[in-house]
């Protein structure tokens, strides 16, 4: 029996103990529609912070995606609008902002990931969103673009902030336990509680799987806690640690023909892998200051990558920061002013692929890197209704590699390269609210995007691309009204200096180059309508138009990799006691697959369903169903420059499954 089946079976044996309540708050917190721990004070906190945002914004909280056997943050995110998630195999998902990283077809880019308001991008700003396990938190903050200022990201595509539970608001024990196709098994438990000005919170999560095609097995072990005192009533601080442990087979991609027809197929050449063990230790300290409040703290990251892929990548990576947010409110004025700053050194070495296991060396180099921010911030509301917003973030940093060995170009080396980059974004805002429940905003921005090591540390070259720039004008509306529940954004980024890769052989990383001048444009919207209370409907659509404008060798070709239109939907049916939701994913036409514009991967519909029932005040069980008709078609793409028959660039949707499980408090 493997780890995850361990904490699956300790899970069903805690469910079939006695149950209790300590309080009638635990009582009230055993009704629940799901038995989990909403932190509704935390959630109202966040959605004022959003309600202040003039622009793309959401929270999603647990409850929303509860019934979901939470493999990836697709699994949370599915119905954030504006969020495009695409799977890959396993763990691995695409990870895009309004077309950010986009032809990125590994790890993830143009985001910033925060955990707990801490981001776990390293120093060079790339990251791993495997590191985010959506089991743990209560909620996801997620600020599209520009609006993510006050987590002081700069980027096109903003910043997603997974929240986890505190002591103060997740009392007791929680269980949970999943199982399903492909030998699935996964194993939750979490506990929390307090002692006079202190609080604590802990959960551990377990994974294994076969996965959906061949060579795709996966499985991982995480936890995470945090221990808050209240040093007085104006002081209070908070220490986070992170503990990740994950392994996953990599499938590969496939031809067109091969993803239509046989999707179970993977790639067993060079026993691919990717396997992350990460660290992190957080502090957080928050003082209260009359009508202002002072968030500070540090932060330190270890992490370590084994990954064979076309060569053995093993990477060793340091990295520690700190950060500091000063928020002032008085009268019509609100001020938000903060910093940030990322060291992070990481030993890189890549051996020849020897079935997996490293053979003779073929690079190493000693990389350096920083990442730093200043941010400010003004709100001024001339009339009760009406806010004007004002401000800026100044980035900088550098990436210097010193490469020591090269066998590509010769072998010994003594090589130092460096570069250096600082970029000023502005940004100004509008926000007016006709009603209590309504508000329209409008923004134009700046964004600038500095590229990591991933970008500069080619194959045989320390190469030099340069930072991309970006002009971002949106107008939306979120609110609600009568039985409906809204939130659209409309938006144009011009950008000079895409960073934009192409596969250049199979399993090789992508190049990269700068683009000239490229344009994306594109609708965000989420409507919820509750029709009854046993009747709901929520449906997300987004409409994305990226391409080329005028370029020497594309013209105005359409950027690969994401479809022009993309629409979800579920109808929840029932009641907290019993419910069911069918869902939709509809692709009514597939991607460009190369920036030639010869090759489409073809339009598809999936079909699933959630289902849930309470047992018990205590207890209740869910069920997930996936792509019940067992449609073949293409999920996601690795772009090319121009794609042919043989292309293997294509990564197929997941195939018809079938997950449940059983969640539990006390």
């Amino acid at each position: 029996m493997n780890i995850a089946q361990w904490a699956l079976a300790a899970s069903i044996v805690a469910i079939a103990a006695p149950a209790h309540a300590e309080s009638a708050e635990d009582a009230d917190r055993a009704n629940a529609n799901v038995i989990i721990v909403n932190g509704k004070t935390v959630i109202d906190e966040a959605e004022v912070q959003v309600n202040a945002t003039p622009g793309g914004a959401d929270i999603v909280g647990y409850e929303d995606y509860a019934d979901k056997s939470l493999v990836s943050l697709r699994d949370a995110l599915a119905f954030s609008p504006g969020v495009y998630l695409q799977p890959r195999y396993g763990q691995e998902v695409r990870l895009s902002v309004r077309g950010s990283g986009l032809s990125r077809g590994y790890h993830m880019r143009g985001l910033t990931l925060l955990q707990d308001g801490v981001p776990i991008n390293l120093a060079d700003d790339n990251g791993d969103f495997q590191e985010l396990e959506p089991a743990f938190f209560d909620h996801l903050e997620v600020y599209r673009g520009a609006n993510a200022l006050r987590f002081g990201s700069g980027t096109l595509g903003g910043a997603i902030n997974g929240v986890t539970p505190t002591g103060a608001d997740a009392k007791g024990l929680y269980l949970r336990g999943d199982a399903g196709s492909f030998d699935t098994w996964r194993g939750l438990a979490s506990y929390g509680g307090m002692s006079g000005a202190m609080d604590y919170w802990g959960a551990i999560s377990a994974d294994t799987s076969d996965g959906d095609r061949d060579h795709a097995r996966r499985h991982s072990l995480r936890f995470h806690g945090n221990v808050g005192f209240r040093i007085s009533d104006a002081v209070k601080t908070r220490f986070y640690a992170s503990l990740n442990d994950i392994n996953q087979e990599l499938p590969g991609a496939l031809t067109l023909a091969q993803a239509r027809s046989n999707p179970r197929v993977g790639n067993f050449a060079g026993d691919q892998a990717r396997n992350i063990r990460s660290l992190r230790f957080q502090n957080r300290t928050s003082v209260a200051l009359g009508d202002a409040n002072l968030d500070l703290g540090l932060f330190f990251n270890r992490k370590s990558l084994d990954h064979p892929i076309f060569q053995v990548v093993d990477q060793s990576s340091l990295d520690r920061g700190a950060y500091l947010r000063l928020n002032w409110g008085s009268g019509p004025f609100a001020v938000t002013v903060g910093g940030e700053a990322r060291f992070g050194t990481v030993d890189s070495r890549r051996y020849v692929n020897v079935n997996g296991k490293r053979g003779a060396l073929t690079f190493l180099a000693d990389q350096k890197a920083r990442t730093a921010n200043l941010y400010a911030e003004v709100r001024y509301k001339p009339l009760s209704r009406l806010s004007l917003i004002a401000g800026a973030i100044y980035a900088d940093g550098y990436r210097d590699q010193h490469e020591r060995y090269n066998g590509a170009v010769g072998g010994l080396r003594d090589v130092r390269a460096r570069a250096d980059f600082s970029e000023l974004s502005p940004k100004f805002g509008v926000l007016y609210e006709p009603t209590d429940t309504i508000q329209i905003y409008a923004n134009y921005s700046r964004s600038a995007e500095l590229p990591g090591f991933g970008e500069l540390a080619q194959i045989s070259a320390f190469v030099p691309v340069k930072a991309q720039r970006a002009w971002t004008a949106e107008i939306g509306t979120r609110g609600t009204l009568g039985i409906a529940q809204w939130d659209v954004s409309f938006y144009r980024a011009d950008l000079k200096g895409e960073m934009l890769q192409y596969t250049v052989g199979p399993d090789v990383p992508a190049s990269t180059f700068n683009a000239g001048k490229t344009r994306h444009q594109g609708i965000e919207a989420a409507l919820s309508l509750d029709l009854a209370a046993w009747l709901r409907v929520r449906q997300v659509y987004q409409y994305s138009d990226f391409r080329f404008r005028n370029d020497r060798e594309f013209g105005g070709n359409r950027l690969p990799v994401a479809p022009k239109h993309v629409y979800r939907a579920e109808v929840r049916l029932g009641g907290d006691d019993l419910h069911i939701a069918p869902n939709i994913e509809w692709v009514p036409q597939g991607a460009w697959a190369d920036y030639a514009n010869t090759t489409r991967s073809g339009g598809y519909t999936l079909l699933g369903a959630t289902a849930g029932a309470r047992i018990s005040r205590n207890l209740d069980v869910f069920l997930d169903a996936r792509n019940l008709t067992g449609k073949k078609a293409v999920g996601d793409i690795s772009a090319v420059i121009r794609a042919t028959a043989v292309s293997a660039i294509y990564y197929p949707v997941e195939r018809r499954a079938l997950f449940g499980g059983i969640r539990a408090r006390f």
